[in-house]
């Protein structure tokens, strides 16, 4: 005890002594960047995460509402990040969600502006990524994320001059191969980063150090739209012991020698353990630590404070070098060290964290959401396409708040459906109060180019259209009023693709004598259909739910009629009631009721499609087309997986993000009336009511080789205490080895092998859950004979769990949560009055079998035409004056040009400065199709007549800079075993200014800013 006591004293003494002779004073921290050869180099890259919407609206996220759910305030993370930043040049910081930025931007006086620019075009403050959000991978369809992503990066370029150069993906659940390629390489990004994926994955890369990596997206685009990707060891996080939030538990660096617990050595030691242990995992001598996580920074001098520290006495110490830095400036050095680098191929789904958590129930959670924010996006194509045709104004209604709506819509934690239900509400309202803007912007459009001059003078629109955007659940005013006060319906249908589209629309009519004439005034074929008890349901509680008044009318059925509309046009039909006294109407169809009759079977179908029911048990068994002579077994049928609720061993619940089923049951039909079979000379229907809350109507039109489904899935019961994931199964004979195929975000098609991974071993422990994949234009399977496709009209989750078999999760109630944030279970209910009830869904399928190889121009070119609805817009007219004083058809190209059916215009849209952005994009795969998958052209001359191109300048995908600059900065990354002979890649040749021909490879995007001169306007 006195040996102890003594060398107590002893150091007493000598700290006294220390502390006398020592000045406590100032330290003038040393952070100067530099990168050291031959040491390792820790780049600290100082970030915060700031979801734009998840558990608190992305208003109540910016201002600090709400706080009660979450201490988050990003107005406060910029005010301090920026006043950081301006107390030491050596300190940076990267931002990426431009819809905060913007937000907080628009409230900073001119001199604080004036400071930021300073801080940005020093490098100091980077923007990195640049979109308004940092979207999902999974769940939106590529022209979404593309204009996200545009809108962003204009925002950029207008207020800052800059062009982001590094993508910036680290917290969606999965990375699709569209990310890679064209939301990477085709933006000029030099790299990409994220964090998360399969756990099994990781575990592999961490061993072998390849966790960075040259990732191609794309097979037809090859090594000529490839990325370097870096993949976090662990998380978007520091390492453990270094955040420094103010009430983090990790120990700062205490360097004041007046003060106890001085601890300088102890953490450097800590600092330089930590990196040498990410060193191990990762080739060449670079590290990147990132220093932030979710909406931190609010105090940022907490965290720059200790980086100073640690910089300072980190280079002092010496055995490693810690700098300040960017992923710009970690991916300089990454290149700089002339490393050859694994090649990654396909993508990252489906991701797992855990065994049993696979994140897959996200592709289908919140499908009304999803369904909406898909037809939002084609609206908001098709308004933009008006308003070039009218002509930008700057006053009057414009696409601006649908355009914002719908690109913070696409955030990783909107579309995905793994917010909280206000926050889903919120978004929606966002959409709704956009569409209301753009609706107005595509009446007063059609309107201009539908009077002709002599009716008008000075084109001040007389013509009043409306809309009916309940269409889907038989809800459309105009429709239904016009016929009953004996006035006449007009009907306008806009075409937003590049070919002439053939089509059978219906609409809701209050009476079945109806006669439809079209736009030469001659009386076309037209149908009456009775509206399906289901349909009926739906319209009235949900017209109460959203509208908050029961619908008038009760409407007893729909219209269908055939329409032929040009490309980037209209055609008009009008609709009115028959007189007694003129003679024939629609053709009213036939219904056929079966209950369970001993019939063989019952044929559908009035043209070269024929489905085959069997009349005892009501279920499609053969499809068969006469045209192509394919014939095959068929059956579809629905059933749900019961949701895990996380009380056994494993306590993972399926939730919003993941899906794990606790046991598979099939719905059988639970009615008497096995099915309804209508009958008329444009299609027939089939309807089914498996039970009170599951029916469907399947169509097959006359004039198309597909079928139709359209489902009616809710409210899904949950009083039996458990949740069940909804799911519809095609089931054929076809022998398909487990392989299938899925789309990345509606543009190439990767090819999934069930229970195995390209890049490693898998170990399967879900083996339904595990075989997931996100769905947003389609799946088909293969044998050596056929193949069977499947297109969807919103992102799905789906795969192919047997041989010949399709499935896909078309709804999700659950009642549970899986633990992964979001702090509330996925039960969506909807609510008028009397009460509230689960969430019904109504959406559709279609489905096709060909002959092995013709697949894909079906799939190719319904896939274009669901994803861009003909629009309709409706007006009335007294008489039978309004083809004589309007405009019946109309295109905007050329009346003797279309589009090659290989090629769309994803974007048509004139900007502020009066020039216009053109994107075309390729539709197929290099080998997808014998006679599509060559290179296609377009003639410019043609999409624009009546004026005078002055100007094409060929852009990046995101229109911020010119395609041929961004080309000479792209840097060349070595690959591993870099094979010589990969065929040469197939590219459009760069613009000739006289011919003014494009040039479209396979799956090129090609993106033009054109300055024309208007020499005569529409509408004249």
């Amino acid at each position: 005890m006195p040996m102890a006591m003594a060398i107590t004293l002893l150091f007493a003494i000598l700290l006294a002594g220390a502390v006398n002779s020592a000045e406590s004073s100032y330290i003038e921290y040393n952070t100067t960047q530099r990168i050291v050869p031959g040491k390792i180099n820790v780049h600290l890259v100082p970030h915060s995460h700031d979801d734009v919407g998840w558990l608190k609206t992305v208003d109540q996220y910016y201002f600090g509402g709400n706080n009660s759910i979450r201490g988050a305030c990003v107005q406060n993370v910029l005010d301090s990040v920026i006043s950081a930043l301006l107390d030491d040049k050596n300190r940076k910081f990267i931002y990426v969600e431009m819809a905060f930025f913007q937000r907080w931007w628009r409230q900073q006086s001119n001199a604080k502006k004036i400071k930021v620019k300073e801080l940005v075009n020093s490098g100091q403050l980077e923007f990195i990524n640049g979109g308004m959000c940092m979207h999902d991978e999974a769940t939106p369809h590529y022209i979404d994320l593309i204009d996200q992503t545009t809108l962003g990066h204009k925002y950029i370029k207008d207020e800052f001059g800059q062009i982001p150069r590094v993508g910036w993906q680290i917290d969606p659940f999965g990375h699709s191969a569209v990310q890679a390629y064209l939301l990477g390489a085709e933006l000029g990004f030099d790299s990409l980063f994220f964090a998360r994926i399969d756990y099994q994955d990781r575990a592999k890369r961490l061993k072998e150090k390849t966790l960075e990596v040259v990732w191609q997206g794309s097979k037809s685009l090859g090594s000529s739209s490839q990325i370097f990707t870096g993949i976090f060891p662990r998380h978007y996080d520091p390492p453990d012991g270094f955040t420094f939030e103010i009430n983090d538990v990790s120990p700062p660096i205490q360097d004041d020698v007046f003060l106890f617990d001085y601890n300088v050595q102890e953490r450097v030691n800590d600092f330089v353990a930590a990196a040498l242990a990410q060193a191990n995992v990762t080739r060449t001598n670079h590290i990147m630590w990132t220093m932030g996580t979710d909406f931190r920074y609010q105090y940022a001098n907490s965290w720059f404070r200790q980086m100073d520290k640690f910089i300072h006495y980190v280079n002092q110490d010496g055995r490693v070098n810690a700098l300040y830095s960017t992923p710009s400036i970690y991916t300089d050095a990454k290149y700089a060290a002339n490393e050859q680098w694994p090649l990654k191929t396909d993508d990252f789904f489906p991701y797992a964290d855990k065994p049993n958590a696979y994140w897959t129930g996200y592709f289908t959670s919140r499908p009304a959401f999803k369904g909406y924010v898909r037809v939002l996006s084609a609206y908001y194509l098709a308004a933009r396409q008006l308003e070039f045709f009218k002509g930008r104004s700057t006053s009057g209604p414009n696409t601006d708040a649908l355009a914002d709506a719908l690109a913070i819509a696409q955030h990783h934690d909107a579309v995905s459906g793994t917010e909280r239900q206000h926050v889903a509400a919120d978004y929606a309202l966002r959409l709704s109060i956009g569409y209301m803007e753009a609706e107005k912007l595509v009446a007063s459009s059609l309107a201009f180019l539908a009077e002709s001059r002599s009716s008008t003078g000075q084109g001040n629109s007389v013509t009043s259209f409306q809309q009916c955007p309940l269409l889907n659940i038989s809800f459309c005013p105009p429709s239904e009023a016009a016929l009953s006060d004996r006035k006449s319906l007009v009907v306008v249908i806009y075409n937003s693709l590049g070919w002439k589209r053939e089509e059978t629309i219906r609409i809701p009519v209050s009476t079945a004598r109806v006669i439809v004439k079209d736009s030469e005034g001659r009386e076309i074929e037209s149908q009456i259909l009775p509206l399906s008890n289901s349909t009926s349901r739906i319209r009235s509680h949900y017209v109460k739910a959203y509208l908050g008044k029961t619908p008038r009318e009760t409407v007893k059925y729909w219209v269908a009629f055939s329409v032929s509309v040009p490309p980037l046009g209209f055609s008009t039909y009008i609709v009115g009631t028959a007189k007694e006294t003129e003679g024939p109407s629609s053709t009213i169809s036939t219904v056929h009721t079966y209950e369970g009759s001993k019939n063989n079977s019952i044929e559908v179908g009035q043209g070269s499609l024929k489905l085959l029911y069997s009349a005892d048990e009501g279920k499609l068994t053969r499809y068969v087309n006469s045209r192509n002579l394919v014939t095959a077994f068929a059956e579809q049928s629905y059933g749900y997986y019961s949701g895990n609720d996380g009380t056994d061993k494993d306590p993972q619940a399926s939730g919003a993000y993941v899906f794990r089923p606790n046991g598979t049951f099939s719905i059988k039909s639970e009615s008497q009336t096995q099915l309804t079979v209508v009958r008329g000379p444009l299609l027939d229907e089939v309807h089914q009511q498996l039970n009170s809350w599951i029916s469907q109507v399947t169509r097959v039109y006359k004039g198309k080789e597909h079928a139709e489904v359209e489902f009616n899935i809710g409210p899904i019961p949950v009083n039996d205490g458990i949740g069940k994931e909804i799911i519809t199964q095609i089931v054929t004979t076809m022998k398909t080895n487990r392989t299938f195929y899925t789309d990345s975000n509606g543009r190439d098609f990767i090819k999934r092998i069930r229970d195995y991974r390209k890049d490693w071993d898998l170990q399967v422990n879900q083996p339904v859950a595990g075989n997931y994949y996100p769905i947003n234009l389609g799946i088909y399977l293969q044998d050596n004979s056929t193949e069977l496709s499947v297109l969807v009209d919103r992102s799905v989750g789906g795969s192919s769990l047997a041989d010949g078999q399709i499935e896909l999760m078309l709804h999700r109630r659950l009642i549970h949560d899986d633990v992964r944030g979001v702090g509330e279970v996925l039960n969506e209910t909807v609510c008028v009055p009397e009460g509230c009830e689960g969430l019904t869904i109504q959406g559709k399928f279609y489905l096709r079998i060909d002959h092995i190889g013709e697949g894909a121009r079906w799939r190719r070119t319904v896939g274009q035409e669901i994803y861009s609805p003909l629009l309709l817009a409706f007006s009335e007219q007294d008489g039978n004056d309004w083809m004589s004083s309007h405009v019946p058809t109309f295109s905007g190209i050329d009346p003797s040009y279309s589009l090659p059916d290989n090629i769309a215009i994803i974007t048509l849209q004139e900007l502020e400065n009066e020039k216009v952005l053109l994107r075309l994009a390729h539709l197929y795969e290099t080998g997808e199709d014998k006679d599509y998958s060559v290179m296609a052209s377009v003639e410019l001359k043609k999409l624009f007549p009546n004026k005078k191109i002055n100007k094409v300048t060929e852009m990046s995908l995101s229109a911020n800079q010119e395609r041929g600059e961004m080309e000479k900065r792209r840097l060349a990354w070595k690959v591993e075993g870099s094979v010589e002979e990969e065929t040469k890649v197939a590219r459009g040749k760069p613009l000739d200014p006289a011919k003014l021909v494009v040039e479209l490879a396979p799956m090129e995007i090609r993106t033009f800013l054109i300055d024309v001169d208007y020499l005569q306007m529409f509408g004249g």
